[in-house]
This record gives C-alpha cells, sequence and structure tokens, in this order.
C-alpha cells in the first residue's frame, strides 16, 4: 500500500507542475484544493475507507427536509429523522 500511496503522490505533484505551467485557471482551483487536502485523500490508501455512508445520509436528509419545505420545528424534525432513519 504504501508504494501505492507514495506513486499516487508523485504523480499528484508532476500534475500539480503541469497545471502551474499551464496557466488554466479553473485548474489551479481544483490543483490548491487537492494539495491543501491530499493527506486525508491518501488516507484513503491506508484502510480503503471513505465517507460516502455520511455523504449518502446528508442527501437522504436533504431529501427529507425538501419534502416538508423547510423545517420550523426542529425537535419534530429531528425526531422524524431518528425513527426514519435509526
Amino acid at each position: 500500500m504504501q508504494g501505492q500511496k507514495d506513486s499516487i503522490y508523485q504523480t499528484w505533484g508532476l500534475w500539480h507542475n503541469q497545471v502551474e505551467n499551464a496557466g488554466i485557471t479553473s485548474f489551479e482551483s481544483v490543483a490548491r484544493s487537492i494539495a491543501a487536502h491530499h493527506q486525508y485523500i491518501l488516507h484513503y490508501f491506508d484502510n480503503r475507507s471513505t465517507n460516502a455512508s455520511a455523504e449518502s445520509f446528508n442527501a437522504k436528509l436533504k431529501a427529507f427536509r425538501s419534502v416538508f419545505r423547510g423545517v420550523r420545528d426542529t425537535t419534530f424534525f429531528l425526531y422524524r429523522v431518528m425513527k426514519l432513519y435509526a
């Protein structure tokens, strides 16, 4: 795993240099995001875990909230979420 992680880190470095030389603003933004979070991105290669379940739950909450066109009673909303998704 460590060899694969190192290889990916080196490849990202080369790609980052190419992006800087190209001068394309949108790619520079992506390159900055990757540079800022690379340790978390590479952490995937340590234990093969992602935050996909949290993202899925967040999407379900947003869909649930949209059905009610906003939340007025937060306590009741949290109670309903607990009953539906617990």
